[in-house]
């Protein structure tokens, strides 16, 4: 038989049990709470600093404030992309081969005959162009041209340049063109004075040189694939007799920047160059 002071020190045990027991309890939801909480904080400075961040942003296409996306901040400056290029139908890789880059002092002696009939053919990695050569209005010209082609001066050279608004030509040899330098400040050393410019216009299917001012002609010349306006200082020495679909389709897959005027998307090269008399 459990005597009274037993029965008393049972229940005190009990009680003792029992209020331990609910600290503990209580200690444990404290312990979940303050993770939940500690948890939540974390999840919103985190927003908060995505929303810091989103306010004021600008889409870089079109100047519109972008605040659809906001992302944290980065934790250091993004690397500039590199523009991909992408495969144009009917454009195959370039021969292998580079510029040879010769350079000379003064304009080739004429070895052109007067007035006589020329062809170019312009054999790029996208199609063959060919080219009427005008020898009659632009002699030098085409006489300088011949030159560079004798010397496969052109061969394996870029086209650098593409301009799809406003003016719609499509430029060429510059020997110093290639994936790292932009082109359009090469030539072959020498400068010759412009011929057949009173009232020269621009339509589809017309060679002319490219310069940087009067009387600079060198080796830099561009293709028209669309009814051009220009103002008449740039030297029209051919029309183009074949391949004007070449252009035009070089043309119909935009620059590489995606502006319009830059670098054709199709990694245009002149696999070779020749002329003939004829």
């Amino acid at each position: 038989m459990v005597s009274s002071e037993q029965r008393r020190r049972q229940l005190a045990r009990e009680k003792y049990e029992r209020q331990a027991q609910r600290r503990a309890e209580a200690r444990a939801a404290r312990k979940r709470r303050n993770t939940i909480l500690g948890a939540s904080l974390a999840v919103v400075v985190l927003a908060g600093g995505g929303v810091l961040v989103g306010t004021g942003a600008f889409d870089s296409k079109d100047g519109k404030d972008d605040r659809s996306t906001p992302q944290a901040a980065p934790t250091a400056a993004a690397e500039p992309t590199t523009p991909t290029r992408k495969p144009v139908e009917g454009c195959a890789d370039p021969a292998p081969g580079a510029p040879n880059g010769k350079q000379w002092q003064a304009e080739p002696a004429m070895t052109i005959a007067n007035g006589g009939s020329y062809t170019a053919t312009l054999e790029t990695n996208c199609g063959k162009v060919t080219i009427a050569l005008d020898a009659a209005k632009a002699p030098h010209t085409v006489n300088s041209f011949a030159f560079l082609a004798g010397e496969q001066y052109f061969d394996h050279t870029k086209c650098h340049r593409l301009t799809t608004g406003g003016i719609y030509v499509l430029q060429c040899g510059d020997p110093t063109a290639s994936a790292t330098n932009p082109g359009g400040t090469g030539g072959p050393g020498y400068k010759f004075a412009d011929e057949n410019l009173t009232g020269a216009t621009y339509p589809a299917g017309t060679v002319a040189m490219a310069n940087s001012g009067p009387g600079t002609n060198g080796s830099q010349f561009f293709l028209v694939y669309k009814d051009t306006k220009l103002d008449p200082s740039y030297t029209p020495f051919g029309k183009i007799t074949g391949g004007l679909d070449v252009l035009q389709k070089i043309a119909a897959a935009g620059t590489l920047e995606g502006r319009t005027d830059g670098h054709p998307m199709a990694d245009v090269t002149l696999n070779a160059v020749t002329t003939a008399k004829g």
